[in-house]
């Protein structure tokens, strides 16, 4: 199932994301994570993307063909560009094609200053172009609620952002985002410069300290004080900062709904608790 038929249903689509783990002696925890999701229902569940460019690590399209083929929940598969050539891209598109995978996240991916990039694809909507062109793939891209770190402006940011869709991105996916005002803003940005893609707000439940702090530091996400109140109340009770924020995740969430967001995507850091807690307090708004 293609994931354009999922935002034709007049209601909000709930989807999830899980990652395959560094170590592939650890690959089993991901699918008991998985097994413990499943009677969850997501719409969706997304599956990210390290390898790199890497056309023999399958574990991505092997876990994205797990979701669909046995679990029966249509999957979206990560796809990074910045360290791919378009001869490994065209494989790996292939292992998609093969196991059935119809949906995927096209990304630049992140830089490492330290490794030389290819250049044979700059951009994710070059990515976007190259996988339009050689299948029949719906293709996601992402969106930056608060600017994307390397843009010099938000003008910027959604003129490259338009020139992904006009690649043949028909879905978004945002960067998590802990200010639902700076997403309503930027939602209204979207609107007047003429896009029409569907949106899916992303939403991290914030379990312990340092994931704040790591994350924040990679993305840029903004901080409100009733956030920074919760993190400092809470910072050296772990169990109480993970009930705290999953508190704050779902109110968030029934803000979006209860302003007609198309989507949430919740980064679930493969806590299959964490989900569970936030889908059933939000299941009946949906």
């Amino acid at each position: 199932m293609k994931l354009s038929s999922l935002f034709n249903k007049g209601r909000t689509v709930l989807s999830f994301e899980v990652f395959p783990p560094k170590k592939t002696s650890s690959i089993e925890t991901v699918y008991n994570t998985l097994a413990e999701m499943k009677d969850l229902s997501p719409d969706f569940i997304s599956v990210t993307y390290g390898a790199g460019g890497n056309a023999s690590d399958t574990k991505t399209c092997d876990i994205a063909a797990y979701i669909q083929n046995e679990l029966g929940i249509p999957s979206a598969a990560h796809l990074t560009c910045v360290y791919s050539t378009k001869e490994s891209v065209r494989t790996i598109l292939g292992q998609f094609r093969e196991r059935g995978i119809e949906n995927i996240l096209a990304l630049r991916g992140d830089v490492n200053p330290d490794v030389p990039r290819l250049h044979e694809f700059e951009y994710a909507s070059d990515l976007t172009r190259f996988i339009k062109e050689n299948g029949d793939f719906h293709v996601s891209g992402a969106c930056y609620p608060e600017c994307h770190l390397e843009a010099k402006s938000f003008s910027e940011d959604i003129n490259n952002l338009k020139i992904k869709i006009e690649a043949g991105a028909e879905h978004l996916m945002s960067q998590l985002f802990f200010d639902n005002a700076a997403f309503h803003k930027y939602r209204e940005m979207l609107d007047i410069a003429g896009v029409t893609v569907p949106v899916e707000a992303g939403i991290m439940p914030v379990t312990n300290k340092k994931q704040i702090e790591r994350m924040v530091s990679m993305c840029g996400a903004s901080l409100p004080a009733k956030f920074a109140k919760m993190m400092q109340k809470y910072e050296n009770n772990p169990e109480a900062l993970r009930d705290a924020g999953i508190a704050y995740a779902v109110d968030q969430i029934v803000d979006l709904i209860s302003s007609g967001v198309d989507g949430i995507h919740l980064y679930t850091m493969n806590n299959p608790y964490v989900a569970r807690k936030i889908s059933e307090s939000v299941k009946t708004l949906l």
